[in-house]
């Protein structure tokens, strides 16, 4: 015969895998991470209003504002820059669309071209991970054992000479 406190004790245990089961799915989240903006979107209706030829610089700023970036040799290239992130797998920022406008003037200032770029046009760069060598920061064993010769050991003449003073 069982006893009624195996039996409770038993009972006390069955929703325990139901429980775990609800919990571990607790953890996959369905609410969907925020979109993150970034950078300044240049609406085309925006665009539309500057001719090539005609506007300047200063009607390029007073209608869209100061770049997000310029050219890194030629400043009269312009560049508004916008991108729509969300965070992935392990808070791993993707990109959702990428918005980039190249604003290009003329050496007297007017507006010369105006040149949209999406996520497509970008190019992939592959990172280079061997290092730069330097002439002579490599040593043969042999440098090496020469250089320490007399840093290991001082002498015993140089340790008297060391000291704070203290003796008369």
């Amino acid at each position: 015969m069982i006893s009624r406190a195996f039996l409770f004790a038993r009972s006390c245990w069955r929703p325990l895998p139901g429980l775990l089961t609800l919990a571990l799915l607790a953890g996959c989240s369905l609410i969907e991470t925020p979109t993150v903006m970034r950078g300044h979107k240049v609406e085309n209706e925006l665009l539309k209003e500057l001719v090539p030829g005609t506007s300047s610089r200063a009607d390029v700023t007073a209608l869209l504002g100061s770049p997000t970036a310029r050219a890194t040799f030629d400043d009269d290239v312009w560049i508004y820059a916008a991108s729509v992130t969300r965070e992935q797998i392990a808070r791993y920022p993707a990109i959702q669309t990428q918005d980039v406008t190249v604003i290009s003037f003329t050496p007297a200032g007017t507006l010369k071209e105006i040149k949209r770029l999406s996520k497509d046009d970008a190019v992939p760069v592959d990172v280079v991970t061997r290092a730069t060598p330097s002439p002579g920061s490599e040593m043969t064993l042999l440098q090496e054992f020469l250089a320490n010769v007399g840093r290991l050991a001082p002498s015993a003449a140089g340790a008297a000479k060391r000291g704070g003073g203290g003796g008369i």
